[in-house]
């Protein structure tokens, strides 16, 4: 008994404590985004993140890989990790991040449990986004109008398939590949076991991303400020809907859509049954991608790091930070850094 009640007020001090950190609202700031700033050194910018206050992660206990790993802190950069030149895309197969390095034709894996780099492998021109179909890699060559396939374990190209003109960051629907293709204003339908185009469907202008909702595929059109749903069976189209001002970044949510409007500054939150938009959210600084780690969306920037609560989309920490593509592996956020060659883990 004594050593029960022992136990019990240690974690309550332990929680008294963590508590503390949490900084009042006064402290937080405005949360108005700063004007750019040249990038700092790897070694000065990592000294400057970890300074930075870290936030109590208030739904880690819904998340049993948090718990496991005694991560009880939300965007609090561990390090990052040099990977290719110019990382855009970034996906988690189940082990290893991948992310596609539009500056030199390569995409690099990456141990998730400890960063080390397991290989870099060329592919094609201007690589912009990675996906994984469980068990293989696909990278959208947007130099070179084709997809590459890779097999997850080892990097051996699997084979090179054409598609549209600029293809984009792409979905796996559990069957298939889809790739937005830009100023094709079309997405291509790929059978992921070998590679077979399964029809390519007319979307928006400047088709950027696309993600899967469990039955249909979004699309977002940037060039004109709408998403485009397609009954994945097919390719119909069931309804395009109008939302922020250059609409890159889309993530679902397990009920609602999620969009990064790059010009305008904010994310639009839909519902994923009928498009019916649920809200507008500010996150000034050029929002590019954006991921779900079951509690929060993870919002990367030209100049902030943001995350939203999924549940009403209050910004509950932000981070100046230039970021690029965004996975969730589990327990943890990765993002590339196009201007740093890396890779951060939150």
């Amino acid at each position: 008994m004594r050593t029960r009640t022992a136990v019990g007020l240690s974690l309550i001090v332990a929680v008294l404590v963590m508590a503390n950190l949490v900084p009042s609202q006064a402290q937080k700031g405005t949360g108005q985004p700063a004007p750019p700033q040249k990038a700092a050194s790897p070694a000065a910018a990592q000294a400057e993140e970890e300074a930075q206050p870290s936030i109590l992660d208030k739904g880690a206990r819904r998340n049993p890989l948090k718990i496991a790993l005694l991560h009880w802190y939300l965007a609090a950069a561990e390090r990052h990790f040099p990977v290719g030149n110019q990382p855009l895309g970034v996906c988690f197969d189940g082990a290893n991040i991948w992310t596609a390095n539009y500056g030199d034709g390569t995409v690099t894996k990456v141990r998730a449990n400890d960063g080390e780099v397991l290989g870099t492998f060329k592919v094609g021109a201007q690589p912009y986004g990675v996906t994984f179909d469980g068990a293989n890699i696909w990278v959208s060559n947007q130099d070179a109008a084709s997809v590459t396939k890779l097999r997850a374990s080892d990097g051996k190209t699997l084979g090179t398939f054409a598609v549209g003109v600029g293809p984009g960051w792409m979905a796996f629907d559990g069957a298939n590949v889809w790739v937005p293709n830009s100023p094709d204003s079309t997405v291509s339908k790929l059978r992921a076991s070998d590679g077979k185009n399964m029809g390519t469907f007319p979307v928006g202008y400047g088709a950027g991303a696309a993600a899967f909702d469990g039955k249909d595929v979004w699309v977002t059109n940037y060039g004109t400020n709408t998403v485009t749903k397609l009954r994945a069976s097919d390719g119909v189209v069931l309804g395009t809907f109008t939302v922020g001002y250059g609409p890159l970044g889309i993530a679902f949510d397990g009920a609602d859509m999620w969009v990064a409007n790059r010009s305008d500054g904010t994310v639009s939150k839909l519902r994923a049954s009928d498009g019916t938009v649920l809200g507008t959210f500010p996150a000034p600084g050029g929002p590019y991608g954006i991921a779900f780690d079951g509690t929060y969306m993870w919002v990367s920037g030209d100049i902030y790091l943001r995350v939203l609560r999924a549940s009403d989309g209050v910004q509950v920490e932000s981070r100046q930070l230039q970021t690029g593509g965004v996975a969730f592996d589990g327990a943890y956020v990765w993002m590339a850094s196009f201007g740093r060659n890396s890779l951060y883990k939150f």
